[in-house]
């Protein structure tokens, strides 16, 4: 079987049309610089560049199917050095495909993906590429992730689930392991190949190393979108659902008390809480000297004899005492002269 670098021709001879490689090297480099860039997914030129890769890599696919480059009929050996990095263009396309954002076009960009990864696991299966089990189709893993009911399941189910998700993990585990080592060795003939001058079998090598570490990713990637799928099926239901919250009874007033003891004697809610003992409160008059025993305030004493001095002054002034008299009249012959304030000069700067 020819290679498809030389089955591709160009119509137009003016303008030579990008050879099927060149158009799957480009959507491929694409998706590494995407991989490898920290700039945001959801940023506008992130999502030009996958959208481009996207196109690349649909275009490519076409060119492939027109040419019938890969058969069931034919076995690994049959597939040309030059046409084994084809194998990766259904992968590739699901990666970017996985890269695109968009909360309404979700659900579907992701089956489309799921259907690109299962295309290049089954081609992978048909040339046995590697060893590994096929996952469910769609129609099967919806149905074994449907809705589940609340009745209880039957305990003899209980084991062989045990089973399963530990089965599950191992392989988890032993994909992990081979993925680590692929990546390695991935490493090491990647210089060899980007040299001037590169074995045939190296390349060979590296192009199956790239396929079997890709046969890893895209079971992962399947398993991931299977759960996704159950969340995004289930989203329009909960936006659909009533966001008003349940009223509840109005809690009933309480008052915090300064210890157990005290919380203990009043209870919670007392409506004339003690806010001191009796200890407390003779302290506090000891300090003020309003004790009995103490004697009068002082404050009182100077409140009484003021009151005293004007009970007599007006007693003396209703009796025509003649020094009262004379003295009220010449305190009204100077107030009448001088104005409040005169003399006072104590207070002036």
């Amino acid at each position: 079987m020819a290679s498809a670098e030389e089955s591709v021709q160009t119509a137009d001879a003016e303008a030579p049309a990008p050879k099927l490689s060149e158009i799957l090297d480009s959507g491929w480099k694409l998706y590494e610089e995407l991989d490898k860039s920290n700039e945001p997914t959801n940023s506008t030129s992130v999502q030009v560049k996958i959208k481009r890769g996207i196109q690349q890599l649909e275009e490519a696919t076409k060119m492939v199917s027109q040419l019938d480059l890969f058969s069931r009929n034919e076995e690994l050996d049959e597939i040309s050095t030059a046409d084994l990095k084809f194998l990766l263009l259904p992968a590739l396309l699901a990666a970017l495909v996985m890269k695109q954002v968009g909360v309404a076009q979700r659900l579907e960009r992701v089956q489309i993906a799921r259907v690109h990864f299962l295309s290049f696991l089954r081609r992978c299966k048909e040339y046995n590429i590697s060893s590994f089990h096929m996952p469910r189709e769609a129609q099967d893993a919806e149905a074994s992730s449907g809705v589940e009911t609340d009745a209880p399941r039957p305990a003899h189910h209980a084991q062989p689930d045990l089973i399963t998700m530990a089965t599950q993990r191992q392989a988890k585990i032993e994909r992990y392991n081979q993925q680590k080592q692929v990546e390695q060795k991935l490493a090491e003939l990647r210089v060899q190949v980007d040299g001037s001058s590169v074995d045939e079998e190296v390349t060979r090598e590296f192009y199956l190393l790239q396929v079997r570490r890709w046969i890893t990713l895209a079971l992962e990637e399947i398993e991931s979108i299977d759960q996704e799928v159950q969340i995004l099926r289930r989203m329009p239901a909960l936006s659909q659902a009533p966001t008003q919250k349940p009223r509840r009874a109005p809690m009933k007033p309480f008052i915090l008390t300064k210890d157990a003891a005290q919380a203990k004697v009043f209870g919670a809610g007392y409506p004339s809480l003690a806010t001191m003992t009796v200890d407390e409160w003779y302290d506090q008059h000891k300090k003020r000297g309003c004790l009995p025993d103490q004697g009068i305030p002082q404050s009182t004493v100077d409140v009484d004899a003021q009151e005293r001095e004007k009970e007599e002054k007006e007693r003396k002034e209703e009796e025509d005492d003649e020094e009262a008299l004379q003295k009220a009249r010449d305190w009204d012959n100077w107030k009448d002269t001088h104005r409040r304030g005169y003399g006072n000069r104590q207070n002036m700067g």
